[in-house]
């Protein structure tokens, strides 16, 4: 898709409410709602799979050996036991297919090139199976294949997207607890939805790399309107630890990480002000 030549953009700036507008003025960043984010680390071998799918399939050297793969794509990972299976929902780029025939001839070497991907990229797992665009039906002709002008399914008008945003890590695990808060669109500043939506990822990342003797993190931050973002009405560590480790081992560390971190939120705010953080 051409941002320029497919989409019309219309810009309007309107003033806030004055009791949120108001928290700039004040000598300490206010959090402007009272909101909750959470976050944790790492990513298990099927998201960490997903996410890396996702992104192969629209990096740049993939584009350049597929140009007929779109941008608009889906995967689903499902795993049992030690076999995964990945259901990707690509759509093509239809002036680069000529014919049906042509269709499932690069669909056949897309899907190839990217068992091969997850093949190498896969860790712990027997079997990794993926599966590309299973309504097609080579019997319906072009009525029977996902075949698009830009790329994507939402110039046909397809709702089914919404609700469906990835979380700020890039994935939508259903196991895995998560806040009703959007991160984009939303000033870096103050709005904590934002704001601890994404550190809490970071934190999380934080210590389990730093803190030895931990299998998963999850971080939980809770704010109050108007009470300093650096100082949450609540930030709690939920531990998976490893053999032998007792709570007693670690809590010391996590609690100086997590305080560590609250205290450099001006820094974090700046860096994600500054585009240098993902908002998926």
């Amino acid at each position: 898709m051409d941002a320029e030549a497919h989409i019309v953009f219309q810009n309007e700036i309107k003033p806030g409410s004055p009791e949120l507008t108001d928290i700039f003025d004040r000598e300490f960043i206010g959090a402007n709602d009272t909101s909750a984010g959470v976050g944790y680390a790492p990513l298990s071998e099927t998201e960490r799979l997903v996410l890396a799918t996702e992104r192969y399939l629209n990096s740049t050297a993939f584009k350049a050996s597929f140009p007929e793969a779109g941008e608009d794509i889906k995967v689903m990972g499902y795993r049992f036991g030690r076999n995964l299976t990945l259901t990707v929902a690509l759509a093509f780029v239809d002036r680069f297919v000529s014919d049906v025939k042509s269709y499932f001839e690069r669909k056949a070497a897309i899907h190839d090139e990217l068992q091969d991907f997850v093949a190498r990229e896969a860790q712990s797992l027997d079997v990794v199976t993926v599966d590309i665009n299973t309504l097609d039906n080579p019997e319906r002709g072009e009525g029977g294949v996902y075949l698009t002008v830009l790329g994507t399914s939402a110039e046909g008008g397809d709702g089914g997207q919404v609700g469906r945003g990835n979380r700020v890590n890039g994935v939508i695990a259903f196991n895995r607890p998560s806040t009703t808060e959007a991160a984009a669109g939303k000033n870096p500043v103050s709005h904590v939805g934002k704001i601890y939506n994404l550190l809490s990822h970071e934190i999380a990342d934080h210590v389990y790399r730093e803190v030895q003797g931990i299998r998963e993190v999850t971080i939980w931050l809770c704010s109050q309107i108007g009470k300093p973002i650096d100082q949450p009405m609540m930030a709690a560590a939920q531990l998976s630890l490893e053999s032998g480790v007792v709570l007693e081992d670690v809590q010391e560390s996590v609690t100086t990480v997590i305080d560590r971190e609250l205290a450099a939120i001006h820094s974090f705010t700046r860096r994600l002000a500054q585009g240098e953080l993902a908002v998926w």
